[in-house]
C-alpha cells in the first residue's frame, strides 16, 4: 500500500483486516490517538493505522449529520463530511421526490452519497455520479455498507458528460468549495451554476441544491424556490423544476420548510408589514422564513403583527399567538443602546444566564457578555437591534409555549 495514495489507502480499509482495525479504533478520543497509533503499529502497517484513525475521526464528526448508527458504518472524506447534506434534510427531499411520483433519479455531484442513500431508502433507484475517484469509491462503499447497493449505481464520471434521459428526475448539487475554501461566484462552482440550471430545465423534473444566500432575482421564472431549516438552522435552498402547479415547488413559488415536521409556509406575495410601536411580544421568524422573504406571511397570522423597524426581521404584537414559523418572546424592557444601562438592569434583576441575539447591530454577543458580566440566579434574553431606526436593547424571555 502506498501511504501517499488516498485511493489505495481507502481501499485498505475495506479489507477484512481494515474493517477489524476500524472496529478497534472506533471510540478513540483525539487525546488518545498517539498512544493508540504507537501500540497498533506493532501489529498493523503504519499507513493502515493512520487511515483507520483518520476515518474514525471523520465518523465521529459525521454523527451530527448522519446519526450514530449510520455514521458508525459509513465512510467519509474530509470534504464529504463538510459538504454532505444532513440526513434529515436529505430524507425530507427524498420524500418530496417520492410524493411527486419519481421512481428513478440521476444524482449529479453525489459526493459521499448522503442524498443517494436517502433516495434509495425512499425506494427510488439512483444513478450517483462524481468525477473524483476517491469520492466515488466512498459513495460506493457507503451504498454497500448500508445495504443499498441494489438501488444505487455509483459512476465515476464528469457529470457534464452523463446522459440522464432514462431517469424520471435529476438532482444536482454543485460543489461550492474549492482548494481555498468556500466559492462565492456561482460560475466557479463545479460544475458552474449555469450548467446546472440548463440541466435542470431540460429534465422532466429536477431539484437543484444552492446556497441559501442566493439572491431572489437570480431564481429563474421556471423554478420554485424553497429554503429549508433544521431545528432553527438554515441548511440550504433548493430550486424545483417541473413539479407542476403554482404551490409548493411550482414555477414562481417561494416557500420555507422547517424541520422537523415538516412545516411548509408558501408565499402569497404579500407586501412588507407596516412598522408599528413595540408591543408586549417580539417574534423572531425562523431563518428559512427570513431567507425566503416570508416575514409578511408570518406577521399576517398574528393579531396586529408588524415590524419594529422597516429593515429588521423582528415582528411585534400585543397578544401571544402560537405559530410554528417564529419564536415568541415576552419583552419586559426597552432601552437605548448602552452597556452601562444594560449592566445595571441585569444586576438589578439578578440575571446570570444571558442569551444575546442581534439583528441590525454590529456588536458581537460574546463581546457584550464579557462587558456586562452577568451574575445571579435568573436568566434573560437581550436583543440588540433597531426600533424605528434607533439602536435599541430589548430585554425579555421566551414566551410560554
Amino acid at each position: 500500500m502506498n501511504d501517499l495514495d488516498p485511493l489505495a489507502s481507502f481501499a485498505s480499509l475495506l479489507t477484512g483486516r481494515g474493517r477489524a482495525l476500524l472496529d478497534e479504533v472506533r471510540d478513540t478520543e483525539p487525546a488518545q490517538e498517539l498512544a493508540v497509533a504507537t501500540r497498533l503499529r506493532r501489529e498493523y502497517p503504519v499507513g493502515l493505522v493512520s487511515a483507520a484513525l483518520g476515518q474514525a475521526r471523520l465518523r465521529q464528526r459525521a454523527v451530527v449529520k448522519f446519526g450514530a448508527a449510520d455514521a458508525g458504518r459509513m465512510y467519509f472524506t474530509p470534504n464529504g463530511v463538510e459538504q454532505s447534506t444532513r440526513a434529515s434534510v436529505a430524507a425530507y427531499r427524498a420524500r418530496r421526490f417520492q410524493e411527486l411520483g419519481v421512481r428513478s433519479v440521476a444524482d449529479l455531484c453525489c459526493g459521499i452519497g448522503g442524498d443517494a442513500i436517502a433516495l434509495a431508502r425512499a425506494g427510488i433507484r439512483v444513478l450517483a455520479v462524481d468525477r473524483d475517484p476517491l469520492t466515488a469509491a466512498v459513495a460506493r462503499a457507503n451504498a454497500e455498507a448500508l445495504g443499498l447497493g441494489e438501488l444505487i449505481e455509483v459512476r465515476e464520471a464528469d457529470v457534464t458528460e452523463v446522459a440522464t434521459d432514462a431517469y424520471d428526475a435529476v438532482f444536482v448539487d454543485p460543489a461550492r468549495r474549492g482548494g481555498r475554501g468556500r466559492v462565492f461566484d456561482p460560475e466557479a462552482y463545479s460544475p458552474p451554476l449555469s450548467w446546472a440550471m440548463r440541466t435542470a430545465l431540460e429534465a422532466p423534473l429536477a431539484a437543484l441544491k444552492i446556497a441559501p444566500g442566493i439572491p431572489h432575482e437570480t431564481v429563474p421564472a421556471e423554478a420554485g424556490a424553497e429554503w429549508i431549516s433544521d431545528s432553527g438552522d438554515v441548511k440550504e435552498a433548493v430550486l424545483w423544476f417541473g413539479t407542476g402547479g403554482t404551490g409548493h415547488g411550482g414555477a414562481g413559488s417561494v416557500c420555507a420548510t422547517l424541520l422537523p415536521g415538516p412545516r411548509t409556509l408558501v408565499g402569497r406575495g404579500l407586501p412588507d408589514p407596516q412598522v408599528r410601536p413595540l408591543g408586549r411580544y417580539l417574534y423572531e421568524p425562523d431563518g428559512a422564513v427570513v431567507r425566503a422573504h416570508l416575514v409578511a406571511e408570518v406577521a399576517e397570522e398574528l393579531d396586529g403583527g408588524g415590524l419594529i423597524d422597516e429593515t429588521i426581521a423582528y415582528i411585534t404584537a400585543d397578544s401571544l399567538k402560537a405559530t410554528p414559523y417564529a419564536t415568541a418572546y415576552e419583552i419586559t424592557d426597552q432601552l437605548p443602546f448602552g452597556v452601562k444601562k444594560l449592566k445595571a438592569l441585569l444586576r438589578e434583576r439578578g440575571v446570570g444566564v444571558l442569551t444575546v441575539k442581534k439583528r441590525g447591530s454590529a456588536v458581537e454577543p460574546e463581546e457584550l457578555r464579557r462587558k456586562v458580566k452577568p451574575q445571579g440566579p435568573n436568566s434573560a434574553t437581550v436583543f440588540l437591534t433597531r426600533v424605528k431606526g434607533a439602536p435599541t436593547m430589548l430585554l425579555g424571555h421566551p414566551a410560554p409555549a
